[in-house]
């Protein structure tokens, strides 16, 4: 199904009243999409509520998008096949964009595993709106961890489609941060993002 199959017909963009710049001025920070990807059990979900923590002490306006969570309600009629996988970034991509648009900080934790996907995420909100944050592990480092026992499953071949094993990940070329969670425990990759959070103005470096 092409994009153009999926426009909505007879429907009219109503602009907003109170603006995203508003928003931004009383939360006392840019809106933003905090994008994490990488393998299963490379440290997503672990480093971006870590993150979203830190930051909510700080007294931003945070709101985390977990994988799992999301599959349990809005992506719940999804599979795991490419086209499902396509589509499930496509969805989540969308509401990011709504949160942007709230001047929120917006986590997201997702495998994502094609770069076209997280390309046309990018291309839906201004330059500068979204930090791809790549958490490198390796697949044996993530096989080890194995926190969810998917990997043994996926070996045995009672999980298709499984990302690293029978599906493919294609690594970011340029995100904005790279983090090793098999190098660096999760508070150094917190305190490295929430750097440059701060070194480009993004939240204050004096608090909120």
């Amino acid at each position: 199904m092409s994009d153009t199959d999926m426009k909505s017909s007879n429907v009219v963009w109503h602009a907003p009243v109170t603006t995203r710049e508003a928003r931004e001025r009383r939360n006392g920070h840019k809106g933003v999409i905090i994008w994490f990807t990488g393998l299963s059990g490379a440290g997503k979900s672990t480093v971006a509520h870590a993150l979203e923590d830190s930051l909510h002490s700080m007294g931003c306006h945070t709101f985390t998008l977990d994988g799992d969570n999301v599959r349990h309600g809005l992506c719940g009629d999804l599979g795991f096949s490419d086209e499902d996988r396509v589509e499930n970034i496509r969805r989540v991509g969308e509401m990011s964009k709504l949160f942007v648009e709230a001047g929120m900080i917006t986590l997201t934790a997702f495998i994502s595993p094609f770069r076209s996907d997280r390309d046309k995420v990018r291309e839906l909100v201004a330059e500068g709106d979204l930090i791809e944050v790549y958490t490198r592990c390796s697949l044996e480092e993530c096989e080890a961890r194995d926190v969810k026992g998917l990997y043994k499953k996926a070996r045995a071949g009672e999980i298709p489609h499984f990302t690293g094993i029978s599906s493919p990940y294609e690594e970011p070329e340029n995100p904005e941060i790279v983090v090793d969670t098999d190098k660096h425990d999760v508070d150094e990759c917190m305190k490295q993002i929430l750097t440059y959070l701060k070194v480009n103005g993004f939240v204050n470096t004096n608090g909120v």
